[in-house]
């Protein structure tokens, strides 16, 4: 066997050797979780904005404040319930109204973990670790968190107080406290209302006010005649015309005589 071959043989030994460990040591230890909730508290936001441009995957926003609001890259996935309807990014128009509301949970809880061993003391290093001889014969190595106590016989005691042979069982508790934080978000909306159509006639009334009639004004007869006036040629006229008259009688009957 040359070199090569007896270093890839002993590699293969130490990492089936360390696996062998690794399995005895998770089968020897005994643990337990648990996780207890405390009460949530929710937080309620809510942002409201009026649709301004949507450009491809871009939106603008004008929210309450006046201020504008560029949202870049918003996904396809995105979607929006408006009246009722599901819509996405490309569906989105100017003058829709957006309701945006996040709700915020969070939750206290603390996971509470159990391990537990048993074994007897084969070599103890006080206080900092301990070898235990395991049921199946053996030998594995623990660090001694610090504070930790040992049950001998029902009695506890420290690192100090372990002797070679001891059959010991040790129990661990940590509780690990966390926060557990989750967002549920709804994006709501109004479309604007539809603006009137084009060709509806506007109805436009004229009230006509008749002119006011001109006044009439009566002229005065006059009261006499001028002071020039004079009745003679009317009376010479119808003088004229008895003359003209009697001489056409005159002939008439001459007329009548030589027939």
């Amino acid at each position: 066997m040359n070199i090569t071959t007896r270093k890839f043989v002993d590699r293969l030994f130490t990492v089936a050797a360390v696996l062998a460990f690794a399995i005895n040591m998770s089968a020897q230890v005994k643990t337990e979780s648990a996780t207890t909730h405390e009460e949530s508290t929710h937080e309620v936001s809510v942002e409201r904005g009026e649709v301004v441009l949507v450009d491809g995957n871009d939106l603008v926003l004008k929210m309450e404040d006046g201020s504008l609001r560029h949202i870049p890259n918003v996904p396809e996935s995105a979607r929006a319930t408006v009246d009722g309807k599901e819509v996405g990014i490309h569906d989105l128009k100017p003058g829709m109204k957006l309701e945006h509301t996040i709700t915020t949970t969070t939750t206290p809880r603390t996971i509470t973990t159990t391990q537990s061993v048993t074994g007897k003391v084969w070599h103890v290093s006080p206080p900092t670790s301990v070898i235990l001889k395991m049921e199946d014969n053996t030998n594995q190595s623990f660090k001694i968190p610090k504070g930790q106590k040992f049950n001998v016989d029902g009695q506890m005691v420290d690192a100090w107080g372990l002797k070679k042979g001891m059959k010991i069982s040790a129990t661990r508790i940590v509780e690990v406290p966390e926060t557990v934080v989750t967002q549920n978000r709804k994006l709501t909306g109004t479309a604007p209302p539809p603006p009137p159509p084009a060709d509806v006639p506007l109805l436009i009334v004229f009230l006509s006010h008749p002119a006011p009639a001109a006044p009439v004004v009566a002229e005065a007869a006059p009261a006499a005649l001028p002071k020039t006036g004079s009745p003679m040629p009317l009376i010479g006229f119808a003088g004229l015309m008895c003359c003209a008259l009697a001489i056409g009688i005159g002939m008439l009957r001459r007329s009548k005589f030589s027939s």
